[in-house]
C-alpha cells in the first residue's frame, strides 16, 4: 500500500487512525504502539461524544419555554461537571457508601429503643413475676407477628436472609420484585422489628440484601444523569460492590466485608471490581462509626467490641493443638446446624396437614416460634441458667471482654461486674451456665431462622462461637479478617486461622453451605459446587448428561413447524439448523424472537388488509349484479314477513336483539341475515387465509439470530462444563459433533450431575466401568469414526456451497 492510498484512506471514517500510523512510522517501527493509541483514541471520542451530547442537549432546552426548562437546564450542567469532574463510579459509590451508612445507623438506634423498651417494661413490674412473664413473653410476639405480617402483605421477597438470591441475582438469573423500593421498606421496617424484638436474629446476611437494594435504586435514579446505569453488565458490577458494603456498614469491617461477600456471593470474581468494593464498603463504615462517635456513643472511632489481649506474648506455642481441635469441633457444630435448620424447614414442608394449616393461619408459626423461645429466656424461670436476659450484643461484649471468670474451675473468688454478672448463679458453676448458653441457643438459632421474617443467621452462630463456627455454617474464611477488625487486634492471626480453615475442611466435606442449603430448599436457578473427595465426576461427560431430544428449527421450515415448535415447550432459546437430515447448527434465535415473526405473520395489521381487499373483491362482484332482480327477491320477502309479523309491534330481532316497529321489520330482517352471512363468510375466509399463511416458509429477515450460540463437544468433562458455566453464568449450551446438533445441555442436568440424582429420565446414566475408559484411544476412534462418516456423506452428495452460510448471515443481520 502506498503513502497515496493511505493519505485516501485516512479521510474515510477511521482513517483517522490510519493517517497518526503513517506519520509515526519511521524507518520500519512505530512511535506508538496500535494498543495504546486505540485506548487513547477511543477516550477522546468518548468524552467529546459526552461532551456533544450535552451541549446539544442544552442548546435545545435553551429554545424550550416549558414551566420545568430552567430545573432541566440546571439538571444537564450538573450532570455535565458531575461526569466531567468526578466520575460516575466515585458519584455512585459515595452515595451508596452514605445511604447503607445513614440506614445501618438509623435501624441500630431503633433496634437499641425497642430492647430497651422491653427491659424498661420487664423491670417495672419487678413486684409481680406473672405479669413480668407477660410482659417479656408479649413484647417479642407482637414485634414478630407485626414483622411477618407487614412483611407478607408488603413484599414477600423480603423474608429470610437475602444472600442465597443475591447470589442466583449475580449469576445472571432475573428475579422478579426482588430488588424494588417495596422490598426495600418491607426488608428494612422488618428487620427492625424482628430484631428489635430479641430473637437470636442476624442482621448481616439482610443488610447485604437491603444495600443490593439500594445500589439497584440508586442505579434507576443516576440513570438521569448518565445511560452507562441502564447497562446490565453495569449494574451487576455495582450490586457485586453493594454485597461488599452491606457487611462493611453492618460491623465496621470494611476489609472483612468485601472478602465475605465474594466468598458467599461469587463463585468467579472479576478483579476490576474489587476496588468499587473497598472503596464503598470504607467509606460506608467511616461514616457509620462517625455516627456513633456524633451521637456520643463513642469517644472516637474504634473497634465495635474492643479486646486487650497481650501483644508480648499473646499465646503459648502449645496451645495451637487446642485451637485446631476447636476448629474442628466447630467444623461438625457447623454442618450440624445447617443440617438441623433444612430438617426443620422440610419437615414444615411435608406434613401437608401442618403444612395447609400453616397456610391458612400465617401468623401462627412466628408466634408460637417465638412464645417458646421468649419462654425459656424468662430470666426467672429457666434464662437465669444461660443469662437469657442478655442482648445479642451484651453477650458478645462480655464474651470478649478479656476478664477471668474462673480458675482451676473455681469461679467463686472472682467479680462479675456489669452485664457478666447474668453468667453468675449461686448454685450453678460458670461453665455449666456457658454449656447451657451454646446448646440452647444453638437450637434456638436454627428455629428461630425459620420465621418467614428477614431475618439473617450469622450474628447468632457468631456469638455461639465465634469465627470458626460462622466460618462453618456459611464455608467462608473471611470471618477470621472480619473477627480481626471487630476486636482491634491481630495477635491470634496464626490460631484464628487454623481454627477457620480446619471448620471449613470438614463443614465442607458433610453439608453444604447455609446459603447453597436455602437455595436447594427455594429450588432457586443455581450451579452447586462440586464437592471433595468426588474424582469420579472428572470422568463423567457431557455426552452422559445432555439431553437428546432437543427442540430445534430447521432453516427452511414453515410458520406451521414454528408455531407447533412454540407451543410443546418453553425454552426461551431454540436452535436453528440447517436442515433435518444434516443437522448442522447455524445459530439460536429466542423465544421472544419466534413469536414476533408469527406475529408478524398473522397479526392484526395483515388481517385487516387481507379484510379490506375482500371488501373492495365483494364489493364489485355485488355490483355486477341486477338491481331489478334484487328488488324483486325483496318485494317477495317483504309480503311474507309482513303476513307472519302482523300486530308485533314491540318485537326484538333474535340476531342482533335490537328493537324495531313491525312495518321496519322486514328491512330489519333483511340487512341482520345479510350481516350474519356475510361475517360467517369472511370468518371462512380469514381461516382459510391463515391456513396458507402458516404454509409459507419462514423469513428470517427480520428475525435477530446469534450466529455463535455457546457450543460444547460431547467428550467435555463435566468439572470443565460445570467451571464454564459458573465463569460465563450460562443457562445452556448446545452439544455438537463436528458442527451437528446432537444435544443440549441445561443448569438442571447439570445440576443433577453434580448431585449424583442423574437418572435415565431426560439424561444418560453413565457407565459402571467410565472410570476405566481410556479417553485417549475412544476419542482419537471416535473421532475418526465421525469424519469418515462425514467425508462417505459429502461423496454421495455434492459439498455445500460457498453461499450458503453467507445468505443465512445476511438473513441473521
Amino acid at each position: 500500500v502506498n503513502s497515496q492510498t493511505v493519505k485516501e484512506a485516512a479521510v474515510e471514517p477511521g482513517g483517522e487512525v490510519v493517517d497518526v500510523l503513517l506519520e509515526g512510522r519511521m524507518y520500519g517501527r512505530y512511535t506508538q504502539e496500535l494498543g495504546v493509541y486505540a485506548k487513547e483514541e477511543a477516550a477522546r471520542l468518548r468524552e467529546s461524544g459526552q461532551r456533544r451530547s450535552v451541549s446539544r442537549t442544552l442548546d435545545l432546552l435553551e429554545y424550550d419555554k416549558g414551566r420545568c426548562a430552567k430545573c432541566r437546564i440546571c439538571t444537564v450542567r450538573c450532570q455535565k461537571f458531575l461526569i466531567s469532574r468526578v466520575g460516575e463510579d466515585w458519584i455512585f459509590l459515595i452515595l451508596l457508601g452514605l445511604l447503607m451508612a445513614l440506614v445501618s445507623w438509623v435501624m441500630d438506634f431503633c433496634i437499641a429503643i425497642c430492647l430497651q423498651a422491653q427491659k424498661w417494661m420487664y423491670g417495672g413490674l419487678d413486684s409481680n413475676v406473672f405479669l413480668q412473664y407477660l410482659a417479656w413473653v408479649t413484647y417479642p410476639v407482637v414485634l414478630i407477628t407485626f414483622s411477618a405480617g407487614f412483611t407478607q402483605i408488603l413484599a414477600p421477597q423480603a423474608v429470610g436472609s437475602g444472600i442465597p438470591e443475591m447470589k442466583t441475582i449475580l449469576r445472571g438469573v432475573v428475579l422478579k420484585e426482588y430488588l424494588t423500593f417495596k422490598t426495600f421498606v418491607a426488608k428494612v421496617i422488618g428487620l427492625t422489628c424482628a430484631l428489635g424484638s430479641g430473637m437470636p436474629l442476624g442482621k448481616e446476611g439482610p443488610f447485604v440484601h437491603i444495600a443490593s437494594l439500594c445500589a439497584a435504586l440508586l442505579s434507576k435514579f443516576m440513570s438521569l444523569f448518565g445511560g452507562i446505569y441502564e447497562n446490565e453488565s453495569r449494574n451487576i458490577e455495582m450490586l457485586a460492590a453493594a454485597c461488599a458494603v452491606g457487611v462493611g456498614c453492618c460491623f465496621a469491617a470494611p476489609i472483612g466485608g468485601v472478602l465475605f461477600s465474594i466468598e458467599v456471593t461469587s463463585t468467579f470474581f472479576a478483579v476490576r471490581n474489587y476496588w468499587r468494593g473497598f472503596f464503598a464498603a470504607t467509606f460506608s463504615a467511616f461514616i457509620f462509626r462517625v455516627l456513633a462517635v456524633w451521637n456520643r456513643d463513642e469517644e472516637t472511632i474504634t473497634a465495635l467490641f474492643k479486646t486487650s489481649f497481650r501483644l508480648d506474648f499473646p499465646f503459648d506455642l502449645q496451645e495451637l493443638p487446642a485451637f485446631a481441635v476447636i476448629g474442628i469441633a466447630n467444623g461438625f457444630g457447623g454442618a450440624l446446624f445447617v443440617y438441623l435448620n433444612r430438617l426443620i424447614v422440610q419437615f414444615m414442608r411435608k406434613q401437608k396437614a401442618i403444612n395447609r394449616f400453616l397456610m391458612k393461619k400465617r401468623l401462627l408459626y412466628p408466634a408460637l416460634v417465638t412464645l417458646l423461645i421468649s419462654t425459656l429466656t424468662f430470666p426467672p424461670g429457666f434464662g437465669q441458667f444461660m443469662a437469657g436476659k442478655l442482648t445479642q450484643k451484651e453477650s458478645l461484649v462480655t464474651l470478649l471482654d478479656n476478664r477471668t471468670w474462673a480458675k482451676q474451675g473455681i469461679a467463686e473468688e472472682f467479680d462479675y461486674i456489669g452485664h457478666s454478672e447474668a453468667w453468675k448463679h449461686p448454685q450453678v458453676n460458670v461453665f455449666v451456665t456457658l454449656v447451657l448458653f451454646i446448646v440452647m441457643k444453638f437450637w434456638m438459632s436454627a428455629l428461630a431462622t425459620t420465621i418467614p421474617v428477614p431475618c439473617g443467621a450469622f450474628m447468632p452462630v457468631f456469638v455461639i462461637g465465634a469465627a470458626a463456627l460462622s466460618g462453618a455454617v456459611t464455608h467462608t474464611v473471611s470471618t477470621a479478617v472480619i473477627v480481626f477488625e471487630l476486636t482491634g487486634q491481630i495477635s491470634h492471626i496464626l490460631p484464628v486461622m487454623i481454627a477457620v480453615i480446619l471448620a471449613n475442611a470438614v463443614a465442607q466435606s458433610l453439608q453444604p453451605s447455609l446459603y447453597d442449603s436455602i437455595i436447594r430448599i427455594k429450588k432457586l436457578p443455581y450451579l452447586p459446587e462440586l464437592g471433595w473427595g468426588h474424582h469420579e465426576k472428572y470422568n463423567i461427560r457431557v455426552e452422559d448428561i445432555m439431553v437428546r431430544d432437543v427442540r430445534y428449527i430447521t432453516l427452511n421450515c414453515s410458520y406451521r413447524d414454528l408455531h407447533n415448535v412454540l407451543l410443546t415447550g418453553h425454552l426461551k432459546t431454540l436452535a436453528l439448523v440447517e436442515s433435518t437430515e444434516s443437522m448442522i447448527l447455524l445459530g439460536s434465535i429466542e423465544r421472544a424472537q419466534l413469536q414476533a415473526l408469527l406475529s408478524l405473520q398473522l397479526g392484526r395489521p395483515r388481517r385487516l388488509a387481507y379484510i379490506r381487499e375482500r371488501a373492495v373483491e365483494d364489493k364489485k362482484r355485488l355490483s355486477v349484479v341486477s338491481n331489478d332482480s334484487s328488488e324483486n327477491s325483496s318485494h317477495r320477502a317483504s309480503q311474507e314477513v309482513r303476513f307472519q309479523v302482523r300486530g308485533h309491534s314491540g318485537q326484538r330481532c333474535k340476531k342482533c336483539f335490537q328493537p324495531f316497529k313491525a312495518h321496519y321489520f322486514q328491512s330489519h330482517r333483511k340487512k341482520c341475515l345479510q350481516n350474519v352471512t356475510a361475517e360467517f363468510c369472511m370468518s371462512s375466509k380469514i381461516t382459510e387465509w391463515e391456513e396458507k399463511q402458516l404454509d409459507e416458509q419462514v423469513n428470517f429477515n427480520n428475525c435477530k439470530i446469534d450466529p455463535a450460540p455457546f457450543q460444547l463437544v460431547e467428550r467435555t468433562s463435566l468439572h470443565k462444563t460445570h467451571t464454564i458455566f459458573s465463569l460465563l453464568g450460562l443457562d445452556h449450551a448446545f452439544v455438537t459433533s463436528i458442527g451437528r446438533l446432537i444435544g443440549v445441555v441445561s443448569l438442571k442436568e447439570l445440576r443433577k450431575a453434580i448431585e449424583g440424582s442423574v437418572t435415565v429420565k431426560g439424561a444418560k446414566v453413565r457407565p459402571p466401568l467410565a472410570s476405566f475408559r481410556d479417553s485417549g484411544t475412544s476419542s482419537s476412534e471416535n473421532e475418526a469414526t465421525e469424519l469418515h462418516k462425514l467425508w462417505d456423506r459429502h461423496k454421495s452428495m455434492p459439498l455445500p456451497r460457498e453461499h450458503t452460510p453467507s445468505e443465512s448471515d445476511e438473513k441473521s443481520q
